[in-house]
C-alpha cells in the first residue's frame, strides 16, 4: 500500500488537512508499506514528463480561455475542443486526445465502460505557470512508483480515460481499476452529516472500536458467500475479492455499526476491554474501573456508552426527575423501605446473594420485577438505565447503596407526608 498524497491542489491540501489523513489512517491501524509521498514534491519529475510529450508532440501549448472553450462547443456541438498550438511559453499545455475511436477503461467491479474520443477535449495538463493539473500528475506517479491497483469511488470515473490517455502517450502500462459505488444513508441518499457521523475522527469520538469500524467498512458493498458478518481483519485480508464488490451504492447505517460494535466490545478480554474504556474516558485502567466495565461490557455499545452507565459508581448521581416520577409512584415506598432492610443484612452483598434477598421481597408482595428493582435502580444511580440491577449494587457496595436508598425513602417520605398535608 502506498500512501500519496495528492496535494498538487496547494490550497486545499493544508497541513491541518493531510494530518487529518495521517490521524484517521492511523487509528484505524491501516498500515502503510511505502510513503506519505508528497505530489507536489514530484514536481521536476511532471516537468521532465511535460517536456517529454511536448518534444514527441503528444501536448501542445494553447492560448485558449475557459470562455474561448466553451464558445467552440456552442459552435461544435457535442465534439471534443481540439485547441491551436502556440508558441507563447505562458500557454496552458493541452494533451493531445486521440480523433477517434473509444477509450476503453477496464474496470475490475464495472466491468469494460468506454469513452468516445470524439466526445473528449484535448484537456489541460498544466497552467501557464507550468504546475501541473491532478489527472497528469496522477498518472505519471502511478507509473513511476509501480502501482497495480487503483481502488477509488466511482466519482473519479469520469478522470480514468484521462489518466490512461496521458500514460499511453508515454507508453506506460496502466495500473488496475476498480471504482466503488458512493455510499447513502438509509435513506438512499447520498451519505452525508445528517446520516451521523461523517469523519473517522467522529467515529472515534463517539467511541466505536478501529476493529469494528474495519470490519463494517469491508461489509459495505461486498460480503462473503455465507453471510459472514464478524470477521478479523485476518480474515477479511483473507476473503477480501474487490472483483466480489456490487455495483450498487452500498447502505452507511450507523445503527448496524453501533450493534457491530457492541458485539466486538463484548467479546473483549476484560483486561483490553478495561484499557481501551481507559484511553476513551483518560482514566488510570484501575481496579476500581476493571470492576465498573466488568458490569457494563454486556450492555454498551459503544465506549461512549459506558461512562453513563458507570458514573454512578465514581460520582454522587444527580436524579433523573422524568425517571424518578415515572417509578416512584404508589406503593414504591413500602417496597423501598423493605429492600432496604433486606439489603441491610444480605451478606455477603454479592450479585447471587442480593438476587435472592430481593427476590424474597417480590415473593412477598406478589409483584412483577419492575416493581422493585426500578426504584432501586434510580435511587442508586439516579436513572432508570443502568447495568444489572444486582451487579450495580454488588459494585457500588453495601454502604453506599443503603446510604443512597435511605435518601430515596426519605424523600419518597416526605413527598407522601407534603401531599397529605395538601
Amino acid at each position: 500500500m502506498v500512501l500519496r498524497i495528492e496535494d498538487t491542489d496547494r490550497e486545499r491540501s493544508t497541513p491541518q488537512n493531510v494530518e487529518q489523513i495521517l490521524d484517521a489512517l492511523r487509528w484505524l491501524e491501516l498500515d502503510w508499506d511505502e510513503g506519505p509521498i508528497s505530489q507536489a514534491e514530484r514536481a521536476d519529475r511532471h516537468r521532465e514528463a511535460l517536456e517529454q510529450l511536448l518534444e514527441a508532440g503528444a501536448a501542445y501549448r494553447d492560448s485558449a480561455t475557459g470562455e474561448d472553450v466553451q464558445a467552440w462547443k456552442k459552435e461544435h456541438g457535442n465534439r471534443g475542443y481540439r485547441g491551436t498550438p502556440t508558441d507563447d511559453p505562458g500557454a496552458a499545455i493541452r494533451l493531445h486526445v486521440p480523433a477517434e475511436g473509444d477509450t476503453v477503461v477496464i474496470d475490475e467491479i464495472r466491468g469494460e465502460v468506454r469513452f468516445p474520443n470524439e466526445a473528449s477535449d484535448d484537456f489541460v495538463i498544466a497552467r501557464g505557470d507550468g504546475s501541473v493539473l491532478y489527472n497528469f500528475a496522477v498518472a505519471i506517479d502511478d507509473a513511476n512508483m509501480g502501482i497495480t491497483h487503483v481502488i477509488r469511488g466511482d466519482d473519479h470515473l469520469s478522470n480514468t480515460p484521462k489518466q490512461l490517455q496521458v500514460m499511453d502517450a508515454l507508453g506506460e502500462a496502466p495500473p488496475r481499476y476498480a471504482h466503488l459505488p458512493l455510499l447513502h444513508g438509509p435513506d438512499g441518499k447520498k451519505l452525508s452529516k445528517r446520516h451521523g457521523a461523517a469523519s473517522v475522527q467522529e467515529l472515534r469520538a463517539g467511541g466505536y472500536l478501529p476493529a469494528a469500524v474495519r470490519n463494517y467498512m469491508a461489509l459495505l458493498g461486498w460480503g462473503t458467500q455465507d453471510d459472514t458478518t464478524i470477521m478479523s481483519t485476518e480474515e477479511l485480508i483473507e476473503r477480501f475479492d474487490v472483483a466480489d464488490v456490487g455495483r450498487a451504492s452500498a447502505i452507511f447505517d450507523e445503527q448496524k455499526l453501533r450493534w457491530l460494535n457492541g458485539r466486538f466490545m463484548r467479546e473483549m478480554d476484560l483486561n483490553a476491554y478495561t484499557e481501551v474504556v481507559a484511553r476513551h474516558l483518560d482514566r488510570e485502567p484501575d481496579e476500581r474501573l476493571r470492576a465498573a466495565c466488568e458490569i457494563a461490557q454486556e450492555k454498551a455499545q459503544t465506549l461512549a456508552e459506558v461512562w453513563p452507565l458507570i458514573r454512578f459508581l465514581f460520582e454522587e448521581p444527580e436524579t433523573d426527575e422524568k425517571a424518578w416520577k415515572k417509578v416512584m409512584k404508589d406503593g414504591a415506598l413500602p417496597l423501598l423501605s423493605e429492600a432496604l432492610e433486606a439489603l441491610r443484612s444480605a451478606e455477603p452483598f454479592e450479585p447471587a446473594g442480593l438476587e435472592a434477598s430481593l427476590g424474597r421481597v417480590l415473593a412477598e408482595h406478589d409483584v412483577k420485577p419492575g416493581k422493585l428493582y426500578q426504584p432501586i435502580r434510580v435511587a442508586i444511580t439516579g436513572t432508570s438505565i443502568s447495568p444489572g440491577i444486582f451487579e450495580s449494587l454488588s459494585a457500588l457496595g453495601k454502604e453506599r447503596s443503603i446510604e443512597r436508598i435511605e435518601r430515596a425513602v426519605q424523600r419518597l417520605t416526605t413527598d407522601q407526608g407534603d401531599i397529605t398535608t395538601r
